[in-house]
């Protein structure tokens, strides 16, 4: 057996086995997360667990250096993550201004870019770094929910596994399968009831190799540039348009807030469980579907992006909807 067919069965066991030893009070790494205004749970709970996801996704990429299978931009991809978890880790402990977080993201992006060197010139370039870093800070919005931001790593990088598999970049799925594993591993601690979550130093880093692998996995050709944003749509689409809603509406978009559209559905009854495994059939459709037409004409694909367009402009307004009932009702929010 090659070393990295095993990389992801590592990296799911390294993730559980850090994940649980995070759980347990007695560890260092057993911080806490206290309730705020933007938090959809009643009690502290440990938020350290992307230090387990991290760690196997770390394992899966030295079976793939180790085996000669990771290329210069894969694992600049990767160094760049741990230098935002390293960064998360410390945020979740005391706390890093927003001035400071988002200038590590602006360093780590533009090193990133440079290391890579994407071909599409310095106007492109300055629209990835801007991607990068919204890509990483959105998926820490999105973190708010029991076994939300676990799935969308599960989803999401097999997705990208399974393209950059059938597009023959090996070392690619090899990575991103380890992430998807590693994300499995955190997940069965972190699904409803959740024992711990995954705090800054998982949902940041994970969300910077969403953008820095789906842009690595264009340069290669393994997909087309909508690719990446198609299968992580549930969680662009959401942070985006809630971003842009709160923008509108004069609030100051950088404070704490609960009007995500998953956190509208927790609060509207249908719970933490309830509302991950509606994401994950929305997670796993797009995923199934981008896969579906990698290899199909144009005008097919355009299609079905409009078509998945339509959906979240038809969930979004039936949501929106059913938000207005529920806060004219006075319904007490958990």
């Amino acid at each position: 057996m090659r070393l990295e067919y095993i990389g992801p069965l590592l990296a799911f066991a390294v993730a559980w086995g850090v994940t649980w030893l995070c759980c347990r009070p007695g560890s260092w790494l057993h911080f806490l997360d206290h309730p705020n205004a933007r938090s959809l749970h009643a009690r502290p709970t440990p938020r350290t667990g992307g230090v387990g996801v991290m760690t196997g996704v770390v394992a899966s990429g030295l079976t793939s250096a180790v085996s000669g299978g990771l290329d210069r931009s894969v694992g600049a991809a990767l160094v760049g993550a741990l230098l935002l978890a390293a960064l998360g880790l410390v945020d979740d402990r005391r706390s890093v201004s927003a001035r400071v977080r988002l200038l590590a993201q602006l360093l780590v992006a533009g090193g990133f870019l440079v290391m890579t060197g994407p071909t599409s010139g310095w106007l492109a370039g300055g629209l990835f770094l801007v991607g990068l870093v919204w890509m990483a800070n959105l998926y820490n919005f999105m973190d708010g929910s029991d076994g939300l931001a676990g799935g969308m790593a599960v989803f999401g990088f097999s997705a990208f596994a399974v393209a950059a598999g059938l597009a023959g970049e090996a070392p690619l799925a090899w990575v991103c399968a380890g992430i998807a594993a590693a994300a499995a591993g955190f997940l069965c601690f972190n699904f409803h009831p959740a024992r711990i979550f995954m705090g800054d130093v998982g949902s940041v880093p994970l969300g910077f190799l969403a953008g820095a692998l789906g842009l690595v996995g264009c340069e290669a050709g393994a997909w087309p540039s909508w690719f990446p944003l198609l299968v992580f749509s549930p969680f662009i689409v959401d942070a985006t348009v809630t971003l842009l809603q709160r923008a509108r509406r004069g609030e100051r978009v950088w404070q704490a807030h609960r009007t995500h559209y998953y956190q509208r559905m927790v609060q509207m009854g249908l719970g933490h469980r309830g509302t991950a495994l509606s994401a994950y059939g929305l997670m796993l459709g797009v995923a199934l579907s981008a896969l579906g037409i990698l290899r199909v004409g144009f005008s097919l694909q355009c299609g079905i992006i409009t078509i998945w367009l339509f959906i979240y402009l038809i969930l979004g307004f039936l949501i929106d909807r059913a938000w207005r009932r529920h806060e004219a009702t006075g319904a007490p929010r958990p």
